[in-house]
């Protein structure tokens, strides 16, 4: 069978990520795996690295490169956004609060999807409200799971501190009050993608008044329940 997709380069640049499948290589294993000249082998090595989809361990030879990783992300939101009304709308029924999906998006926060409560007293967070990450349960579930460098740098100014988010690891779901706004109470939970990190949180906001000043009791089963149902959809479509 015929590989080539008639652009030459493109079918290379192609062979070497395919070697590299695999786990790391030198580039004497590189021209070995793809059959490449050696020249054209590392001068295409070199030029992905350019572009991060290759880059080199600590012993000097090529792997893949963490920009493949953000793109299997964004293309696994496209999954998640897909799977996410559904979930989202039984858990607002489920526990008659408002649901909402948050990605961490470098400082911020974002709600990429929302069901909201029907009628009454309730949280409103539009799809597409950008908020912090240094208050609120979603954020301390899109930060407790983080290395310990961003983890450091993600504390500074928290509403929260790393002994908060050693129990958010331990339950594995989050509970504020009156944190990102006063008189609104939330719980959050952690959808994990196929390698088993957090890509997202799925939470329920309400008042306080609603959800007490213990809402984990109340509905941190059905948060986690939803964001188990997220990520084995996450898994299943990988």
């Amino acid at each position: 069978m015929d590989n080539s997709s008639g652009v030459g380069v493109l079918d290379k640049a192609a062979l070497v990520l395919s070697a590299l499948e695999s786990g790391p290589a030198t580039l004497a294993g590189l021209v070995s795996a793809t059959g490449l000249a050696r020249p054209t082998a590392h001068r295409l090595a070199v030029a992905l690295e350019h572009h991060r989809m290759v880059a080199r361990d600590i012993q000097g030879r090529f792997i893949l490169g963490p920009r493949l990783a953000e793109l299997s992300a964004a293309a696994g939101e496209d999954r998640l956004l897909a799977t996410a009304g559904p979930v989202l709308t039984h858990l607002r029924d489920v526990t008659g609060e408002s649901a909402q999906l948050y990605r961490r998006q470098g400082d911020m926060r974002i709600c990429v999807a929302a069901a909201e409560r029907l009628s009454g007293l309730r949280d409103t967070v539009p799809v597409g409200s950008t908020l912090p990450m240094k208050a609120g349960s979603a954020a301390q579930i899109l930060m407790a799971w983080e290395e310990p460098e961003r983890l450091h740098r993600g504390l500074q100014g928290a509403r929260f501190t790393a002994t908060a988010l050693s129990g958010v690891r331990r339950r594995g779901w989050a509970q504020s009050i009156g944190e990102r706004e006063p008189g609104v109470a939330s719980v959050s939970a952690p959808v994990r993608g196929p390698s088993n990190r957090v890509v997202a949180a799925v939470s329920v906001s309400g008042p306080i008044e609603r959800l007490t000043r213990h809402p984990g009791r109340m509905h941190a089963q059905a948060v986690i329940d939803a964001a188990m149902r997220l990520s084995e959809a996450l898994r299943r479509s990988n």
